[in-house]
């Protein structure tokens, strides 16, 4: 299965603009993803889906997501407003008062979470929304499953955007997954980079933004003293592609822009190619069968 990702989209961050850049950046991305082979089984869209939460982006957001072949989840993040998401988004259920919800994709299982709390730049998750989680682990508890959230349960190092490990949501949301071997990864957004993290027995990979990305500086930051250091860049619209293979979760990171091509696989590659394969368990086998 090939579970397509984007994340950060931010429309109306220019809500005066027919040619918004943030509509632009995702338009190209989605031309790949839909131009793709093999195409995406399913494409997850995960939080900040609007800069403003009015209902105006959620509708052009609706009509650029049109062009997918594939079924579309969303998920909220914090710049997201449930009201109006939800006048957009009829289809996508509500639980409790939270945009929480199961996709049942054939090979595996994902649980849609709401990490929203209206008015806060960071994450939340509360015993409603845990006891929720709670129930729908215990239902398939054989079923590989992967969690969808906006805001990641972790401390990346940048620290004007990363998660305190120390905020009881965190510990909450932990507390909810632990001894659920079924869940074999973690799928967020929220940091407009792309990263990887062990997690407390599984993985949590966090996808680029189609808006602009966040600039990697590891260094402390101090509120009070402005150091001109570089916090929004410009580099290419991205998404993630993660591979379930029915035992992993691999994640790939791309972006939009083109590649400059420099080996193609022609016959000069032919032998490299027919050496590496040959290599594999898997290949050895299947050219037995074909033999026989």
């Amino acid at each position: 299965m090939l579970i397509a990702q984007i994340t950060d989209i931010h429309l109306g961050f220019d809500p005066d603009n027919p040619s918004e850049f943030n509509r632009k950046r995702l338009d190209h991305v989605l031309k790949v993803l839909t131009a793709m082979r093999p195409m995406p089984d399913l494409l997850l869209a995960t939080g900040d889906l609007v800069d403003r939460g009015d209902l105006a982006s959620y509708k052009r957001l609706r009509n650029a997501l049109s062009v997918c072949p594939f079924p579309v989840w969303p998920c909220l993040g914090n710049h997201d407003l449930r009201e109006t998401f939800c006048e957009a988004f009829p289809e996508i259920p509500v639980v409790d008062g939270f945009v929480q919800y199961e996709v049942n994709a054939g090979q595996i299982r994902f649980l849609i979470l709401d990490t929203l709390e209206e008015g806060r730049h960071g994450g939340a998750f509360c015993e409603t929304r845990a006891r929720w989680l709670r129930a729908r682990l215990a239902e398939q508890q054989d079923r590989d499953t992967i969690i969808v959230m906006h805001h990641p349960p972790v401390d990346v190092g940048i620290e004007w955007m990363a998660t305190d490990p120390e905020e009881p949501w965190v510990e909450l949301f932990s507390q909810t997954i632990a001894g659920h071997p079924q869940v074999k990864g973690i799928i967020c957004g929220h940091l407009h980079r792309p990263i990887c993290v062990a997690w407390r027995g599984t993985t949590i990979s966090i996808c680029p933004s189609t808006a602009p990305q966040v600039a990697l500086d590891l260094a402390p930051i101090d509120p009070d003293r402005p150091d001109n250091r570089a916090m929004i860049i410009a580099d290419p619209p991205a998404y993630a592609l993660h591979k379930w293979n029915g035992r992993e979760l691999v994640s790939h990171f791309d972006n939009a822009d083109d590649h400059v091509m420099l080996a193609k696989f022609d016959a000069n590659m032919q032998p490299l190619v027919k050496a590496l394969l040959a290599e594999r368990p898997s290949h050895q086998r299947e050219e037995k069968r074909s033999a026989a």
